[in-house]
This record gives structure tokens, sequence and C-alpha cells, in this order.
């Protein structure tokens, strides 16, 4: 009786015994966007800019949505015209990015100036995890004023959208330095 019990023993340890469970590697997610291909967007509104061939446009009132469906993302852009009000929408554009404050871990400025078209502005970059993670005003100072952000369609997870984010950043950047007032 002895023998029959540790030979089952035995018996089910060799069976149950096989190769060693090895966890897996991290994988890292791959996502991969077409290489940006700009053009001028023409407009009846008071300035051009380029926009990303990739996205969709949609305009209304001189204020337009350019939309990402694949990154499930949208850059607002809103225009002004400045009439003797150019603090009160300096401190609007302000007031906006560091609402998000609360969420961001932090808010990187980076002044823009071009003279020679008569485009002054300020992009700002909200790391964490913010609604939005890129923020811009450009303005003439005398007649236009624009502000332009970007959110996506999704809890905002940095980790989860800093490729598509950082793409994002790169077009925004690229309308702030393209952007001519007519």
């Amino acid at each position: 009786m002895i023998y029959r019990i540790i030979l089952l023993i035995l018996t089910i340890g060799l069976i149950s015994c096989g190769d060693e469970s090895v966890p897996k590697p991290k994988g890292q997610l791959t996502l991969e966007y077409p290489n940006a291909t700009y053009s001028t967007l023409k407009t009846n509104c008071p300035f051009t800019f380029e926009v990303n061939e990739f996205a969709a446009v949609k305009e209304k009132n001189c204020s337009y949505e350019i939309h990402y469906p694949k990154m499930k993302a949208t850059i607002y852009l809103t225009h002004k015209a400045v009439s003797n009000n150019i603090n009160d929408l300096l401190r609007d554009a302000q007031k906006l990015t560091y609402e998000h404050v609360i969420k961001a871990d932090d808010i990187v400025e980076q002044p823009y100036i071009n003279n020679d078209k008569k485009v002054y502005g300020m992009f700002y970059q909200v790391g964490g995890n913010a609604a939005t993670n890129a923020q811009f005003y450009v303005t003439d100072s005398t007649k236009h004023f624009m502000t332009g952000s970007v959110y996506f369609y999704a809890k905002p997870n940095f980790d989860s959208i800093l490729p598509a984010a950082d793409y994002l950043k790169d077009d925004m950047r690229r309308i702030m330095e393209t952007i001519k007032w007519k």
C-alpha cells in the first residue's frame, strides 16, 4: 500500500513537472504616424497657416478644429480681433493654461518672436495628466490674437498618449511658426 502511494506521488510529481514559466518581457507599444506633410490653408479669414495634410480641418467664423481621428485628438484654434483689449486677451490665454496646474506636473513656457511677420506669442508644454498637454497664443499686438490647444478624447494618461502628444506638439508649433496675418 505504501509502495503504491509513493509510486502515485512520484508519478504525479513527474507528470506535473514541465518547463519553468518565464514572465513575458516588457513590451513597448509601437505607434507609428505618417511623416507630416504640410500645406498652406487658404482661408477667408485675416490669416493663413500651414496644416498637416493628415488632419481634417473644420472652420467656423475663423475658428478651427483640426481633427486627428486616428489619434483621437483635436487642435482647437480661436481667432479674436484686438481692439484695445490685448491685456485682457493675454490674461485669458494665460489663465486658460494655468487652470491645468492642478493636474500638471510642470508647465514650460517657450516664447515665440518673429519680427519679420509680426508674430509674437508663447508656447506652453504642460507635463503630466492634464486635459491638454500643449497650448499657445500668437498675436501681432494690434489687430489679431489666436489661441490654440490640443485635446484628446480619452482619459488623460500622459504615458499612453506621449507619442501622439509629441506629434501634435510639432503640428502646433508649425501652425504658430507659419501664421501670416493679412
